[in-house]
């Protein structure tokens, strides 16, 4: 560890001296009065410009940026008139032969500024957490800057430093490191972005290749941005060799399943055998594939209810994809009736029930065959073919309703568990007669 606490401390002392002679001055009372009551009054003029301006149509034909950038000082009304306080105040002691009095008044209206700036600047970030951390951070920055403070902190932070296996750490190099891969890995979600739709709105790929061109360019850019921004901040990326034995153990221990199963995603983007749309039966699971990921799969269950399956079961489990080359789908529906019916009839009346069916397909002819003479009633089986798997029990439901009228029309009847009881002999029975006296 390296540490150059005599420069830490001479920086110290310098800036105590420097602010305590300022804080002995009458002047820098002033000063702080003066801005205390600006920003009450600035405070106060910019809640009420914002109760009475309706942001929803303020500039609404407006192009965006310029929507954005009105809106933005709308928000910052208190700012903007603190900034212009001070810097009247300013001007009128300047004007006054009084400069050297109104120091700690130009540093609070360049403050302003910065603030305002800053707000122009990230109001296009929608995530509130990410724009406070930036916009705080950058003001921070901003106002070492303005007080003259930023180099001396620079040289505080860089001054600590711990050395691990060849690579030098210091709270400098942490920060720049931190700052350089956020904005590294936000530009490469943005290109990642940018080609996913580029990607999309391609009709000549599959939507597994799409998924998977999709995949790798993403994580490609992903390392490329983590690498740039270790370079930028003198990282050896051959230094990092020595974690690559903690990290080869940790992969052969710890993260089994999850390279099991991102393997297995690449295999299953590659092969084709399922993709976004399929109907799909894994399991106990069934429905419609809504996404594939890098770990598991989305299988949408169409009553609200998403499964995430492993990719891993996909490949080791038997899966049944109903769409897998065809999308026409052979629907079974199974009936009995009673031995008074006439087969023939039975089987004609389905076969026209099931051609008539909106989800039929035309061109496939339905088949009805007479299976077995149970002890109940005869048994049949209708079979026909749909388009489409989805929504197939609603479709057996509707042919099931259509049966039955045309049965209770034609006086067929559905055959239903008949039980006799017989009884052999006679039981004796006994008689007793009751003698009032």
């Amino acid at each position: 560890m390296e540490m150059d606490l005599n420069g830490v401390l001479g920086a110290l002392q310098s800036a105590a001296r420097s602010v305590g002679a300022e804080v002995t001055s009458p002047w820098f009372y002033f000063q702080v009065g003066v801005v205390v009551v600006g920003a009450g009054i600035a405070l106060a003029i910019g809640t009420g410009i914002r109760s009475r301006v309706d942001r929803a149509r303020l500039g609404k034909s407006w192009p965006a940026p310029f929507r954005l950038i009105v809106h933005t000082l709308v928000d910052q009304s208190s700012t903007v008139v603190f900034f212009v306080l001070m810097r009247g105040t300013r001007f009128v002691m300047t004007a006054s032969t009084w400069p050297s009095r109104s120091y700690l008044l130009s540093v609070s209206a360049k403050l302003a500024l910065a603030w305002l700036a800053i707000n122009l600047l990230t109001s296009v970030i929608r995530n509130q957490f990410t724009l406070r951390v930036v916009s705080i951070s950058a003001w921070l920055v901003a106002a070492l800057s303005i007080v003259g403070q930023l180099q001396p902190v620079i040289n505080a932070l860089d001054s600590v430093s711990v050395t691990l296996g060849g690579l030098r750490f210091s709270p400098l190099i942490v920060i720049e490191l931190a700052v350089l891969l956020a904005v590294a890995l936000w530009l490469a979600n943005v290109a990642s972005n940018f080609i996913e739709n580029r990607i999309a709105q391609t009709g000549d790929l599959t939507p597994s290749v799409q998924v998977l061109l999709i995949k790798v360019i993403r994580l490609g850019l992903m390392v490329f941005a983590v690498a740039v921004a270790l370079g930028a901040v003198g990282i050896n990326l051959s230094a990092l060799a020595i974690f690559s034995g903690a990290a080869g153990v940790g992969i052969g221990f710890g993260l089994q399943k999850i390279i099991a199963n991102f393997i297995s995603g690449i295999i299953l983007l590659a092969d084709k055998s399922v993709k976004p749309g399929d109907l799909v039966t894994i399991g106990d699971s069934s429905g419609r594939i809504s996404a594939m990921k890098t770990r598991y799969i989305s299988v949408a269950a169409g009553d609200g209810r998403e499964f995430l399956i492993p990719n891993e079961d996909l490949v080791t489990q038997k899966v049944t994809n109903w769409t897998y080359t065809d999308k026409n789908t052979l629907v079974k529906v199974a009936f009995s009736t009673n031995y008074e019916a006439d087969p023939r009839l039975v089987c004609k009346l389905a076969a026209e029930i099931a051609a008539t069916n909106p989800r039929a397909t035309q061109g496939k002819i339905p088949n009805c065959l007479l299976t077995e003479f149970a002890e109940a009633g005869m048994k049949f089986s209708l079979t026909f073919w749909i388009g489409d798997p989805d929504g197939m029990d609603g479709v057996k439901s509707d042919v099931m309703l259509a049966l039955w009228d045309a049965f209770k029309r034609e006086g067929i009847r559905v055959p239903y568990p008949v039980r006799e009881l017989r009884v052999r002999g006679a039981l004796p029975v006994e008689t007793v007669v009751e003698v009032s006296s």
